[in-house]
């Protein structure tokens, strides 16, 4: 079953607030990550680097957990609980969009002009569960 995000949700999603993932670790404890999130209708993206903790996490076990607040108002926060995948960010457009979204135009170009031995990967968070204020609200 497909969660809908509403609106509260997707506009404090669409706004440039760091995120918090959890994954879990191969003896089941969580592994958190400051992360930059962006949204692809309710599913949500976060770029990331082949090799990570978190990509190693995901592949074994693609439950995930990931909170967001609003910076100005702490009490707004989202947590969205939900499994992910796991691709190859081709042209790594996905990590140019997300750092463009939280740093301006032209605040991907360090993600674009990277190594090709940077393998950037997309995951793809699909919700099972939206919990906290905003998610009340809307």
């Amino acid at each position: 079953m497909t969660i809908v995000l509403n609106d509260t949700v997707r506009k404090l999603l669409d706004s440039p607030h760091p995120a918090v993932l959890t994954t879990l670790n191969p003896d089941g404890g969580p592994q958190s990550s400051v992360v930059w999130v962006a949204r692809d209708g309710d599913e949500l993206l976060i770029s990331t680097e082949r090799g990570r903790r978190k990509e190693r996490n995901i592949a074994r076990d693609p439950r995930v957990g990931l909170t967001v607040f609003d910076t100005a108002n702490p009490f707004s926060y989202v947590e969205v609980r939900g499994t992910a995948t796991l691709a190859e960010d081709t042209g790594r457009e996905v990590a140019v969009l997300i750092a463009e979204q939280y740093m301006g135009p032209g605040g991907g170009k360090e993600y674009a002009e990277a190594p090709a031995e940077n393998v950037r990967l997309v995951v793809r968070i699909t919700p099972t569960k939206v919990l906290g204020n905003a998610a009340k609200a809307g």
